[in-house]
């Protein structure tokens, strides 16, 4: 394609990429308009799905106040897990059939924005839970139709959840992440609302720029759109298509206004970094939402799932657990150092969009030179050091392999190919940076 040679056409690889744009809402206030959103979306009972530390919270009485003041009833629900799991979906999923409900709003981090996803396609479409479920480790069975109207309120800016059709949970009987992907269970809209970030911890903040970061540059290193296999119905083009020049545009300005602004929110906040970095997760869910991501994730899941005694600060939580953006940037400096030779040119864009200086690093030393500034970031942030950091060591190597192995939809995303020899080595890089 003459936009870019990443997107040379390959003889059987796929001609044509699809555009999934959410319909966003951005602006402070903006949490004050929901009730007439869900109004206008024929709303007339609501299930509100809250998180139960906001739910205490004046957003949560924003919503709520403006969901009655525009004549819809509300139920509210806050037995989400932090991490959600196919029992928490589950149990999500009997309180929405249940219900009657004509609508969705959920208002909290992306567990929250997932659990109602969830629950949204199982009361719309009962079936057997791993139905829906990505393969290998489920059916991924298309969804059968429209659901019911979502409206979604992050009250965090790292999963996107508002932007993509994807619902993330750990799968307890095998210890390990897995989701759902259809480009239904994306929201009707998202209203994001960057006041909301003031109240967040420093490391939560942290991680959630993390999160935003490994989602814009792992979909614009993504396997191109043009190298994967046509398919032969084009309405089973994947979500995760693979990187292409719609999700790029999005991709690069999130990973400069990361750059531009995660330290200084992390150490030193002003208000303007708030907003900058809520629009960057939001164009991150975009990049990833029509790219998909690859290995970091992939090895996150394994993780995520296989935490042993690790307690996060700033997280309400007594209970061990590796938070997603965390087990996603421990591994990304090995990821990176890995594959920079598959799209050198791509590697060094994104180092100088994070703030390194690239002049005279030669394409063979792009992989590296990204690598390098992420730990200087990490380590100014105070984030783990690597995979020992969140409790784990060599010994621990084959478990996350085996875990991470079968996560076959990110795995087979990135621009290079990757099975267990090399999962193996990158968990081994990804132990200590420093």
């Amino acid at each position: 394609m003459a936009l870019s040679p990443y997107f040379t056409p390959s003889p059987d690889g796929d001609h044509a990429f699809t555009v999934e744009a959410p319909k966003i809402k951005f602006g402070h206030g903006s949490l004050g308009e929901v009730g007439g959103d869900a109004k206008a979306l024929g709303v007339t009972r609501a299930a509100l799905f809250c998180d139960p530390k906001i739910a205490e919270l004046p957003a949560a009485e924003t919503v709520q106040a403006g969901l009655k003041a525009a004549g819809v009833d509300v139920a509210l629900y806050t037995d989400m897990e932090i991490e959600p799991t196919d029992r928490s979906f589950k149990a999500a999923a009997d309180f929405a059939r249940d219900g009657g409900f004509d609508g969705y709003i959920s208002l909290g981090g992306g567990s929250t924005m997932d659990t109602a996803k969830a629950a949204n396609l199982y009361a719309s479409y009962p079936d057997d839970f791993l139905a829906y479920v990505n393969a290998p480790i489920g059916a991924a069975k298309p969804v059968p139709g429209p659901l019911a109207p979502h409206i979604a309120c992050p009250t965090t800016f790292g999963t996107a959840s508002e932007c993509t059709g994807i619902a993330i949970f750990d799968l307890l009987e095998m210890e390990a992440k897995t989701g759902i992907a259809n480009a239904r269970l994306r929201p009707s809209l998202g209203v994001l609302d960057p006041g909301v970030l003031e109240s967040l911890p420093a490391p939560v903040i942290a991680a959630n720029g993390f999160d935003v970061f490994s989602h814009a540059f792992e979909s614009l290193t993504a396997r191109p759109y043009s190298q994967r296999p046509r398919p032969e119905d084009p309405t089973r083009r994947p979500l995760s298509q693979g990187a292409n020049p719609y999700s790029d545009l999005a991709c690069k300005e999130a990973i400069r206004l990361v750059g531009d602004h995660l330290v200084r929110a992390v150490n030193d906040p002003q208000p303007e970094d708030y907003e900058a970095l809520m629009f960057a997760g939001m164009l991150a869910g975009i990049g990833f939402g029509n790219a998909g991501c690859h290995v970091p994730h992939a090895m996150s899941y394994a993780v995520a799932g296989l935490v042993k005694d690790y307690i996060p600060e700033g997280w309400a939580t007594n209970a061990p657990m590796v938070p997603h953006g965390i087990s996603v940037i421990v591994n990304a400096p090995a990821v990176f150092r890995f594959i920079g030779a598959a799209c050198p040119e791509r590697h060094l864009l994104g180092a100088k969009a994070m703030g390194a200086d690239v002049s005279g690093v030669a394409p063979e030393e792009a992989g590296a030179a990204l690598a390098e500034r992420i730990v200087d970031m990490m380590r100014q942030t105070g984030m783990p050091n690597g995979l020992q950091g969140v409790g784990y060591d060599e010994s621990d190597i084959d478990d996350l392999v085996a875990k991470s192995a079968p996560q076959r939809r990110l795995l087979d995303n990135a621009p290079q190919a990757i099975h267990e020899a090399e999962l193996r080595t990158l968990f081994r890089d990804a132990m200590r940076y420093w």
